[in-house]
């Protein structure tokens, strides 16, 4: 049986460098340091296989290092790098020194005010409000 064509945008894979007990930085001054994946929305696997996720995707997570204010609760964050090299459409390889994620609220809009650090292009495309904020993106 013939595959389906996506009828647009073309459809673009990114290997999945994180998974779920992932403990990552976070790139936003929202007040949390290290935050952990607990689950990857829109994941849809099989059964037994631990969710992963890339970058642009967006994930749940439980702040394990922060302000106290941040510190044992859970948000929703877009993952903005990757340690895991990934091929992109030109035939670049892409590679981040370290995993990092941006907390959201459940919209996509970024909690803090000011990112660190580059963002990928994949990122920024699938969430502007996210590019706005970002001073790098590679």
């Amino acid at each position: 049986m013939a595959k389906r064509k996506t009828v647009g945008r073309t459809q673009v894979h990114i290997t999945k460098g994180l998974m779920v007990g992932s403990k990552i930085r976070c790139a936003d001054n929202s007040g949390a340091r290290i935050v952990q994946i607990i689950a990857v929305k829109h994941y849809r696997g099989r059964l037994n296989r631990i969710p992963r996720a890339s970058v642009s995707d967006m994930v749940i997570v439980s702040v394990k290092q922060g302000t106290p204010q941040r510190r044992k609760q859970i948000f929703s964050a877009v993952v903005v790098r990757q340690k895991l090299a990934y091929r992109r459409r030109s035939g670049d390889w892409i590679q981040f020194e370290e995993n990092a994620v941006v907390l959201t609220n459940e919209v996509g809009d970024p909690i803090g005010s000011e990112i660190r650090g580059p963002i990928a292009k994949e990122a920024a495309e699938k969430w502007p409000r996210i590019a706005h904020q970002a001073s790098i993106i590679v």
